[in-house]
């Protein structure tokens, strides 16, 4: 009897910690936060450009405390706008994904899709994630209203980055873009932007959803000064750490787990990976990798004469 009540004991202990860890995990999901990172790339002398990475917001309609939030990103004043896609969880997303952007599609921006803008999310075994990818896609699901997406966002004046390139000029800087079309689902045609980065633009961004090495190698060969990415999550349930977020045990693509999300080099070029402002619909959790934006300030490299 002693030894039954101390088994029963032990699975009432565990079964409160689970419950407990993932409320926390929920809690965690919803705790959207604004990163802000300096990135020394741009001339000698150059002003400080302000640019605003947003990726993975995985809209459902319903998520106002998400909505609200994206809404008040406007009140940063960036100066450009990068979205590297998964913006999309629901049929209905897109109207109050375009009402909470507001005011940011007032201002230049740039955009790549991802493979939940294409199709709608399904449940899945999360652990599945931790295994080797076996390459298969889920592309035999009802489609998510991209085109409308698209058009929202070319209407508003943003650049279609869906595997071209293009030059916009943003206070008074040249600034050359390469991008492709969603690496995870295998729609990048990196044939379509190869080639040297222009050395006469002021400043080379590569944009990419999903940060497979293939793409990240060729903007990095070809000359561009950042590459933007997404996808990760950040490994969206992460082993804690004392600081800096967790460690990422996955990536869902084959960039190193080190390198889920923040600041990196690639090579010559500097690499950003949002960790992303939302989650599957069907898996709200996050652990050590809150919710995130993040505010880049371009400044110029430094000249060592």
């Amino acid at each position: 009897m002693r030894l039954r009540s101390v088994f029963g004991s032990l699975v009432g202990a565990g079964v409160l910690a689970g419950g407990g860890l993932t409320a926390y995990a929920a809690w965690e999901a919803r705790q959207y936060t604004l990163r802000e990172l300096t990135v020394p790339a741009l001339p000698p002398g150059a002003d400080p450009l302000r640019v605003l990475h947003l990726s993975d917001i995985h809209l459902v309609p319903t998520q106002q405390r998400k909505l609200d939030w994206l809404a008040g990103l406007a009140l940063l004043r960036p100066d450009l706008v990068v979205d590297t896609g998964d913006n999309l969880a629901h049929q209905r997303a897109v109207p109050p994904l375009i009402d909470a952007l507001g005011g940011l599609l007032d201002v230049p921006g740039v955009f790549v899709h991802g493979s939940n803008d294409y199709f709608e999310p399904r449940l899945r075994n999360p652990f599945r994630y931790l295994l080797p990818d076996n390459g298969k896609r889920h592309v035999d699901v009802p489609q998510l209203p991209w085109r409308d997406l698209s058009a929202r966002f070319t209407g508003a004046g943003w650049t279609d980055l869906t595997n071209r390139t293009a030059r916009v000029r943003v206070n008074g800087l040249d600034i050359a873009f390469a991008g492709v079309d969603d690496p995870h689902l295998g729609y990048d045609r990196l044939d379509r932007v190869t080639g040297p980065a222009p050395v006469s633009a002021d400043l080379r961004l590569g944009i990419t959803h999903a940060p497979y090495l293939r793409v990240l190698d060729r903007f990095a060969e070809d000359g561009y000064d950042a590459i933007l990415a997404g996808h990760t999550h950040g490994g969206q349930v992460c082993l804690p750490r004392l600081a800096g977020g967790g460690r990422a045990l996955t990536t869902n693509c084959d960039i190193d787990p080190t390198r889920a999300r923040g600041l990196h080099f690639h090579q010559d070029s500097w690499l950003h990976v949002s960790a992303g402002l939302g989650t599957s619909p069907y898996a709200r959790i996050r652990v050590a990798c809150r919710p995130e934006a993040s505010l880049l300030t371009f400044v110029p490299r430094p000249d060592y004469g």
